[in-house]
């Protein structure tokens, strides 16, 4: 049964005392509590430890009127009042002195609420304690111990206000997700006569829309959605953007029971706009809700992948929030009962501000369009590093290959072998070095793409026609680590902190005769990512490696340190040698692009133990703009990616 705190028994001294004190007691009317260990500090901390932990039964608790109360009625009515609050118990604190006044103690106590979104809600409440029978102390159990305005019937409740989200922006400052004007395509259930033959023409014109949408419209559920639904409802069946919708327009418009509503959504310029690296904002699912119940409600907008989801508190800011009280109605329903008891103003998220260029993006994004293989485009400017356009494929859903893959880079890779060489001084471009069909190595043949030979040419020749056979020749000269020596010199392998997840390569160092010819040419356990490519093809162009630079509010905290300046005579040599690839060599598709002259280097990269099973490759640089161009399985790098490559660059703005 519960337990009541006796009062400190009264000490008797054989001294009188003067009529004076016991005036001056008389008249203070009420004095400061005694701090004893069985006094009313001793009740006060056993009911908060108990309110803490749920079980209340070593306190007692009697009515302001003065009958028993049950702690167990206790128990259920501190969760009832809590109400929305009630899955965590609040801190708990007393706090300054406990007054007494006749059989009446009053103590303070502080109560810390934490409320959703990480804000906490704190304040002041008297717990007044009653002296009983045989001088036991107890606690005066009403509402009132909860919050001073709550009242019997009463409960917390929350209201929610969401907080602006604020934009990711681009190298300009602009928003790259802005309202734009969109169409909702409806069909009203009770006008449409032939159902199958108006889902086979809405069908047909959804897929006749270019770019083709991804994921295309589903409406294999829509005849039964049609038929469960009310005669004058409307059905959705899809959400286009304007210019989508005006492609179809004369397709559709007149079909019985289409309805169309203009309105505007917050959207990229285009659907695929660097979407796997900007990642999605959509409302709170399911898994998010379960997750941190605490942070999202339903309805919240929540950043998913990429830069929205790694700066989603970021971005959404801190949502408002309302403590109110609410009692039930006779109806059941719950009522607010018009108070207010603390009030917390949303806060505007902050912005991300990006170095995407909004016309190189477009141009990455376009060039890609169509692909249907796993692809990615990395445009990184020459001059400062900043990351320019981002673009990945098919469509506008997957995975950010162009940061992430880790994958051979085939020929590529002879850029960085070739410096490396080049800084030996082990070759020079003039210097003549065989190209036959085949080499053997330790009992491994390596071949040449479509088994040409060049025999005896310089070395300035089997780079630009990319010769496997010559590079394989020369890989001993390279020393067990100096082709990473070449690699990390154009920042691959590097710590880089870029503020999303990156990979920066791995190269092979010190394996055997048959791994160093293999690592020559871009095989063997070398693996990069098109972004880690385009930083080092960007490293040749500009004479020195700096990290690449995708964000610039926040700015990363420990960005990799610049590398040191290249030799200038194997850069100069490297960089004839790499606009020879286009002029007479593997990457001749991008001799007429306009501008200024094109450097790049091709490549078909091996990824299992089949010859016929390549990446496609293709890294250069035009002006200010160096790239990495990626198709997964794509088969030859000068006939898949080169193309990719040259659409790129015709799309730029001149």
């Amino acid at each position: 049964m519960p337990v009541s705190y006796p009062v400190r028994p009264r000490r008797h001294t054989r001294h009188r005392l003067t009529a004076g004190l016991a005036a001056v007691l008389l008249a203070a009317g009420s004095v400061t509590g005694c701090s004893g260990e069985d006094g009313p500090e001793q009740a006060v901390d056993a009911f908060l430890a108990g309110w803490r932990s749920g079980d209340l039964h070593s306190v007692g608790f009697v009515e302001p009127t003065g009958g028993r109360v049950p702690a167990a009625e206790v128990t259920k009515q501190l969760k009832e009042l809590a109400g929305a609050l009630s899955a965590t118990a609040p801190t708990l604190e007393r706090t300054g002195d406990i007054t007494t006044a006749g059989d009446v103690t009053t103590a303070r106590v502080r109560l810390t609420w934490p409320l959703p979104g990480g804000t906490r809600w704190a304040y002041e409440n008297p717990v007044r304690l009653k002296r009983g029978g045989e001088d036991q102390w107890q606690v005066v159990w009403e509402p009132t111990v909860v919050h001073e305005k709550l009242t019997a019937g009463d409960r917390f409740a929350l209201r929610r206000e969401a907080a602006p989200r604020a934009a990711v922006l681009d190298a300009a400052g602009n928003p790259i997700v802005a309202p734009r004007p969109v169409v909702r395509v409806q069909v009203a259930p009770g006008e449409v006569t032939d159902v199958p033959g108006l889902v086979r023409r809405l069908d047909a014109a959804f897929k006749a829309i270019r770019p083709a949408l991804s994921p295309p419209v589903d409406l294999t559920d829509l005849p039964k959605r049609l038929k469960d639904a009310d005669p004058n409802a409307r059905v959705e069946v899809v959400t286009l953007r304007e210019e989508a919708y005006r492609q179809i327009k004369p397709r559709i418009y007149d079909l019985p029971g289409t309805r169309f509503d203009s309105a505007q959504l917050q959207l990229a310029p285009t659907r695929e706009f660097a979407r796997a690296l900007l990642g999605s904002v959509d409302p709170a699912q399911a898994d998010d809700l379960k997750a941190h119940p605490d942070r999202y409600a339903r309805d919240d907008l929540v950043g998913h992948g990429g830069v929205q989801g790694r700066y989603d508190e970021r971005l959404r800011g801190v949502p408002g929030i309302t403590v109110i009280t609410e009692r039930t109605t006779p109806a059941g329903t719950a009522e607010p009962t018009g108070t207010e008891l603390f009030r917390s103003d949303p806060k505007a998220g902050q912005p991300v501000r990006t170095t995407l260029d909004v016309a190189t993006q477009n141009a990455a994004d376009a060039a890609l369009r169509g692909q249907t293989r796993r692809s990615a485009l990395v445009a990184v400017r020459v001059s400062d590093g900043t990351v320019l356009a981002a673009a990945n494929g098919p469509g506008a859903a997957g995975e950010n290959l162009a940061f992430t893959a880790q994958v051979p880079p085939g020929s590529t890779f002879k850029m960085v072998s070739a410096l490396g060489l080049l800084d030996r001084g082990a070759v020079t471009p003039q210097a003549m070095v065989n190209c036959p069909k085949t080499a053997v190595v330790d009992g491994r043949t390596f071949k040449n793409s479509d088994n040409f030979e060049l025999g005896a040419v310089p070395f300035a020749t089997d780079f630009a026609k990319s010769c496997n056979t010559a590079f394989v020749s020369l890989a001993p000269k390279l020393g067990p680590d100096g082709l990473a020596q070449a690699g990390r010199a154009l920042g691959l392998e590097a710590g880089w902190d870029l503020g999303v997840d990156a990979f920066t390569g791995k190269v092979s160092a010190n394996g055997s005769t048959t791994e160093q010819a293999a690592a020559a040419i871009g095989q063997g356990t070398t693996l990069v990512s098109p972004l880690a490519m385009a930083g080092a093809t960007a490293a040749v162009a500009r004479g020195k490696w700096e990290q690449p630079t995708l964000l610039l509010d926040p700015a990363p905290a420990k960005p990799a340190p610049a590398g040191a300046a290249l030799k200038a005579e194997s850069v100069a040599a490297l960089k004839a040698m790499m606009r020879g690839v286009v002029t007479s060599g593997s990457g001749s598709a991008l001799a007429d692009v306009p501008g200024e002259p094109v450097h790049g280097k091709t490549g078909t990269a091996e990824y299992d133990n089949n010859p016929a099973h390549t990446h496609a490759w293709f890294v250069g640089w035009q002006g200010d703009v160096a790239f990495a161009v990626f198709v997964e399985q794509g088969g030859a790098g000068s006939k898949v990616a080169a193309p990719i490559a040259e659409r790129f660059l015709r799309g730029l703005p001149r």
